[in-house]
Order: C-alpha cells, then structure tokens, then sequence
C-alpha cells in the first residue's frame, strides 16, 4: 500500500462495511497498481483524472442518471435528488448547463479535503454573484474542477430553492423539484435514466490530487471572494 498512500487518499463510500485491511488495493505490486490507475476508458466511459474504481471494479464507472432523495435533517422533509455520472469529455459542458435553470444570480459552495487525514470536507460560501461571471470564472478553472480529487463545487439558488453539486468524485447531483429541466438537460447529452445504476461512491475508490491543484483551488477562492467557512 506504500505507493497508494503516497499518492492517493483512499476513500469509502459511508456506511461501507470494507476496511482497509480488506482493500483490493492492499496487495497489488507497484506495477500492478500503476496500470490500474493509469486506465482511463471503461467500454465508452471515460474517467477524469480525479478519481479511479477499486482494483477488482465492484462497481464499473458508465454513464447515466437515477433518482434518490435526500432527507433534511431539521425539516425532516424528503428533498427529491438526481444523480448523474457522464463520460469525461460531456462532462464540463453538462454541467455548465445544469446550472443555467438556477437563475442569473446565484449563491456558490467550494468544497475542499485538501490536507485532509479522515473523510469529510471544508465548505466556502459565497453570495449573490452573477451567473455569467460566475461561468467564465469556471471555464477558467476547468482543469481543477475535472480532474482534482479534493476538489468539488455546488450551485444554488435558495429563493427556488435548487441546487447543483459538481462533486470531487466528478458526479453531477440535482436537488430541489421539480427536476423536469435538468432531466431534458441530461437527455440532450445522452445521459439516460437508470434506476439500478451503481456510482463509483457505492464502492472502494481512490482520489488523486496535488499540491498544484492545491495552489489551483486557492486561486478560485481568491476569484470567487471566499474567505469564511460555511455551517
């Protein structure tokens, strides 16, 4: 595991029963591991540089979207969710267009776990910025937001209220009703419904990341005015 935990920070998704001790990692020779890492296509799929699937790929990376739900914890209320994952080179675009039914002023989370020992990330707020600004700020830093592992953004829009999470893991989630328009968004760029899709979350995954992302992500929060943590 030496070259693994060098390089990468290995994750679970919660509530996951496996242990390190049970990794498909634990046991591979460096060579073997840098194979697998180095893969970057399953069938059609292609991967971002920012995370890879266990060694013996329980859960195979592949296109599509599902529904779910997220239950708030103070309300108690159902929040209707979809979950999206799409092939590297949809991905950005998607995603810009995923945010174009939030409005033309919008709210911003940067999520990072950069020098992060134990899961979880740090949450930066910012308010009221304009979509355009904010979508030239993002093509700017696309590079960051696609292929850093430490690295995840959302936007929302509280007045609907909706939200888009672009996560480090590279998934696409949807909150609020009713998603109608996002789903057309994910039909334009062939991402279909399917319920029993598996996420690459619901496995042992790995995410990579370095201290020029790093600097890359103090950048954006430079750019986007972030500089309290959001509760």
């Amino acid at each position: 595991m030496g070259f693994l935990k060098r390089f990468f920070r290995g994750v679970f998704h919660e509530g996951a029963a496996a242990a390190a001790t049970s990794s498909s990692f634990e046991h591979l020779s460096e060579e073997e591991l840098e194979t697998h890492l180095g893969v970057e296509r399953y069938g059609k799929f292609m991967l971002t540089d920012a995370i890879r699937p266990s060694y013996d790929l329980k859960v195979v990376p592949q296109q599509g979207y599902r529904h779910d739900h997220y239950q708030d914890e103070e309300s108690r209320a159902k929040v209707p969710v979809l979950m999206a994952s799409a092939s590297r080179e949809v991905l950005f675009d998607l995603f810009l267009e995923l945010i174009e039914p939030l409005g033309n002023e919008v709210d911003v989370v940067l999520e990072t776990s950069h020098h992060r020992d134990a899961a979880g990330h740090t949450d930066l707020y910012r308010e009221h910025i304009d979509m355009p600004v904010l979508k030239s700020t993002l093509w700017d830093f696309e590079d960051l937001l696609m292929n850093d592992g430490c690295t995840g953004i959302a936007v929302l829009n509280p007045a609907i209220p909706q939200e888009v999470q672009f996560d480090e893991h590279k998934l696409l989630i949807v909150y609020g009703s009713p998603l109608t328009d996002y789903e057309a968004v994910m039909r334009r760029f062939n991402v279909k419904c399917d319920e029993s899709l598996k996420f690459i979350t619901e496995a042992e995954h790995v995410h990579s990341s370095s201290d020029k992302y790093y600097q890359k992500f103090e950048e954006l929060k430079m750019q986007l005015g972030m500089d309290c943590d959001y509760q």
